[in-house]
This record gives structure tokens, sequence and C-alpha cells, in this order.
């Protein structure tokens, strides 16, 4: 059986090329020119597409977090009025939008609350994805499936029946899961790719992998295991913040990197031998 999804106009899934998403996140710091400028990477890079993050934070931030103080480049204040900074409004998503179709790139959005999904719906991206953290968020998860779209679905810090009891509620037509740890950095002792073929033998939509590690070798490792889909944060420059150290930069992400994790796919999926995939040690979750 061939497991198969479409995003935008790309089949993704078996014997079809991995598709490569620079997550760009909230690496633009709240600057729009740095939103382009990643938008530039990605697009001179040669990957398939560029995502970002929305919140409404006021519902995403728990109150008790609200009034922490913490350095940031605006200075010392609140963990909300952070979260705000480095929010995009309909302005700057607008701009995005422009940018992304005149760069002939797909962008699309993890989604942490209902009104994210609302916001984004007028720009019809190409799919949602679920972050790790909302995976057990069920009216969320229903409301992200009631628009028809695909959706990614990550599974960092969940278990196993954690992971079941959301696939059962989203269904698995039109889903594709990704393996993640959601430890950043995530040293490599942690990154448990072994899950993606659990994954992959457990569930018949497409698997992926995002990855918060640092250094690109991983990401070719997670392709020759079975990941349809691959996730990387990118950032221009890591001396910006310390968050920024696992982020892939210019320096390390060329043409080539793009290349290379398509020419893994194209050997398990277009080569003239089956793949020969050995079952690994069963784990029941996607974070040791």
């Amino acid at each position: 059986m061939s497991r198969e999804i479409m995003i935008g106009n790309r089949k993704i899934g078996d014997r079809n090329p991995t598709f490569i998403v620079a997550e760009i996140g909230i690496n633009h710091n709240g600057s729009l020119e740095i939103a382009k400028s990643l938008i530039d990477v990605a697009v001179k890079t040669g990957v398939d597409a560029v995502k970002f993050q929305k919140r409404t934070p006021e519902l995403c931030v728990p109150s008790d977090q609200q009034k922490h103080m913490r350095e940031t480049p605006w200075g010392y204040i609140s963990y909300l009025e952070y979260r705000y900074k480095v929010e995009f409004g309909l302005n700057e998503y607008r701009e995005i939008d422009r940018y992304c179709k005149q760069k002939n790139i797909p962008w699309f959005a993890s989604v942490w609350d209902e009104p994210s999904v609302d916001f984004l719906q007028q720009f019809n991206p190409i799919c949602y994805k679920i972050p790790s953290a909302s995976l057990t968020d069920k009216n969320l998860l229903l409301h992200v499936r009631q628009t028809g779209m695909p959706v990614i679905l990550s599974t960092g810090m969940s278990t196993m029946q954690q992971i079941k009891a959301a696939v059962k509620l989203l269904g698995e037509e039109n889903l594709l899961i990704t393996h993640a740890t959601s430890t950043y950095p995530c040293d490599p002792d942690e990154l448990n790719l072994k899950m993606i073929r659990t994954l992959v033998e457990t569930f018949s939509c497409p698997i992926g992998y995002s990855g918060h590690e640092v250094g690109l070798i991983p990401t070719v490792v997670a392709v020759s295991m079975g990941a349809s889909l691959v996730e990387r944060h990118i950032t221009l420059d890591r001396a910006i913040l310390p968050q920024f150290v696992p982020d892939v930069s210019p320096q390390d992400l060329s043409t080539s990197d793009a290349t290379d994790t398509h020419v893994a796919s194209q050997q398990i999926w277009f080569s003239p031998f089956e793949p020969a995939f050995s079952t690994p040690a069963a784990s029941t979750a996607s974070v040791t």
C-alpha cells in the first residue's frame, strides 16, 4: 500500500521526492524584513516550502507566565509583551503571502489556537501544522480538520497512546505525522530516529521528521528511515539569540544539502532494489 498526501501541488509520501520545509517560525524576531530575507535563503537553497507560527498570545501564554519578566531585544519586558513583539498580524501576513507568491514558494504555519486557524484561512495556506504542544488539544484538532485542508501533526513530548488518540480524532486521510523531539537543541542521543520506523509501521499515512538538533546529518538519516517530509528551523545569524543555536544558518544550508536529502529519498524509492527496512526496537514515545 502506498501512503500519499497532496500538499499544494506536490504529492508527498512513498515513491515521491522528500518535501523539505524551512521553518522560519518566529526567527524573524518581529521584523518583516528579516522574514523576507529568510524566505530568500529558503528559495536560494531549493527547499519546497517555508513555515511560520501563528498564535494568539493571550490564549497561548499561561496566565501564571504572562507577567514573568525576561531580557529581550526590546529590553526587560514581560513574557506576554515579548510574545506580542514577535507575533505577525494581518499586514505582515498579507506581505508574506504576496512575497512568497512573487518568489514562487508555498508557505504555511503552525497554529496554536482556534482563532489563529480562522485568521490564516483568508490566505488559503497549503496545509496546517499542529505543533507538538497542541497534540492533545481536541478542540483545536477538530477545528483544523474542519477546514478540509491537509494536516501535519507533530508528536514531540507525546506518548504513543496520545499520538493514537490524536490520529483517531483527525483520521488518517489527508494527514502527515512528523516525529519530533521537543528538546531545543536536541542532543544526538535523544533524537530517537527509530521512532520514524515505528510510526511508519503503526499508521497508514505519510511520516515526516521535524529536527531540532545541531547539524544536518540526522535529517538525511531520517529520510533513509522513511521520512517523506523533513523540517528544519532556519536563521540568518545564531548570534542574535541563544535559542538559535540548533537552527540552520545560510552558511550551513546550501543547495547541495537539499539535493542530498532528495538523493536519499531517490535511493530508497527509485533504485532498482526494493527497500529493505529492518524492524527497529519499538519505542512507545517520540521523546526519550
